[in-house]
C-alpha cells in the first residue's frame, strides 16, 4: 500500500523531486512567452529589428511609452479616457455577467418549470457560436434599442455569455438538493437559497467566470468598432488597435504594438495571480460533504 505521506506529505519529501523538477522546468517554459512580452516593450527601435531576433532586452527604454502618450496627446482624446471607458465597461460587464449567468444558472439547475431541457439545450447550442457569427443580429438589436453609441451598447452585447452558465450550472448541479430543501423548512424561499446557500458554494465557479469576462471585456474590440461612432466613447484595445495602422511609420509601429501588447496582458496576469486559488478550487473544496 501506497504511503500517504508519499502521497500527500505536509513538507517536501524526496520521492517528490522528480515531480517537482517537472514542474519548475514546465513553469520555465509556460514562463517565457510573458518575459518576451515584457522585454519587447522595453526594447529600443534598434533591437526590435534586430536580425537574429534577440529575446532579452540589453538597453531597456521607455522611449515606446512616451510614443503611446505623445500620440494620444495629439488625438485630442487623452489616453486616460479610454482607459476609463475600458474600465468601466469591463467593472459593469463583470457584476451584471455574474447576476446574470448565476441567476440562470440556478434556474435551470435547481428550479423546475416548463420548457427547462429547451433551454438548457440552447444555451449549450450557444457554445459553439463566435462573436463574429453574431454580429449583423447584435448591430440591428442595438440599432432599434436606439442604444448607438451608448455605454449600453458596449455593455448588454456581453451579458450573454454561454459558457458562463453552464460553469456555473455544472457547480450547481453538484449541490445536493437535501441542503435546499432542508434550508426551505427554515423558512428560506428561492431568492434567500440563491443568495445564502448557492452562491457561497459555487465561489471557484463564480471566479472563473469573473476572470472569462474580464478577458473578454478588457480585450472587446466589437462593440467600439460596430456600436460607435463617438471617439470619446470608445475602449482602450481598439484605440491601440487603429494607433498602430495610423502612425504611419513601422519603426514606430512596432513600437507601439510591443506596448500595446504589454498593457493589454497585464491586467489579465495581474487578476488571475490575485484569483489563482480560486479557480483550482472544485466543488470537493467547498465543504460539501
Amino acid at each position: 500500500m501506497i504511503s500517504l505521506v508519499k502521497i500527500n506529505p505536509n513538507k517536501f519529501h524526496k520521492d517528490q523531486f522528480n515531480f517537482h523538477l517537472f514542474l519548475i522546468i514546465l513553469s520555465i517554459f509556460v514562463a517565457l512567452p510573458i518575459v518576451f512580452i515584457v522585454n519587447h516593450a522595453f526594447k529600443p527601435f534598434t533591437e526590435l529589428f534586430a536580425y537574429p531576433p534577440r529575446f532579452l532586452v540589453n538597453n531597456p527604454t521607455l522611449e515606446n511609452f512616451r510614443l503611446l502618450f505623445n500620440f494620444s496627446a495629439e488625438s485630442g482624446i487623452p489616453l486616460s479616457r479610454y482607459v476609463f471607458n475600458s474600465l468601466f465597461m469591463t467593472t459593469i460587464v463583470i457584476l451584471l455577467t455574474l447576476l446574470v449567468s448565476s441567476l440562470a444558472a440556478f434556474a435551470l439547475s435547481k428550479l423546475h418549470f416548463k420548457g427547462k431541457h429547451p433551454f438548457n439545450k440552447a444555451n449549450t447550442m450557444a457554445l459553439m457560436f463566435v462573436p463574429v457569427a453574431v454580429a449583423i443580429p447584435r448591430f440591428l438589436i442595438i440599432d432599434n434599442l436606439g442604444i448607438f453609441n451608448t455605454y449600453l451598447a458596449h455593455i448588454i452585447p456581453m451579458l450573454a455569455m454561454p459558457i458562463g452558465i453552464f460553469l456555473i450550472k455544472q457547480f450547481m448541479d453538484q449541490i445536493p438538493d437535501d441542503l435546499i430543501e432542508a434550508s426551505k423548512i427554515d423558512g428560506a424561499g428561492n431568492w434567500r437559497v440563491y443568495w445564502h446557500v448557492m452562491l457561497p458554494l459555487v465561489q471557484p465557479a463564480l471566479v472563473t467566470v469573473a476572470i472569462l469576462t474580464f478577458q473578454a471585456g478588457w480585450g472587446n474590440v466589437e462593440s467600439s468598432t460596430i456600436f460607435m461612432d463617438d471617439e470619446s466613447l470608445r475602449t482602450l484595445p481598439f484605440y491601440l488597435n487603429t494607433l498602430i495602422s495610423q502612425s504611419g511609420n513601422i519603426v514606430a509601429g512596432a513600437g507601439l504594438g510591443a506596448v500595446a501588447g504589454l498593457v493589454m496582458f497585464v491586467p489579465n496576469l495581474i487578476l488571475f495571480i490575485i484569483l489563482q486559488n480560486k479557480v483550482m478550487d472544485s466543488m470537493a473544496h467547498t465543504g460539501i460533504k
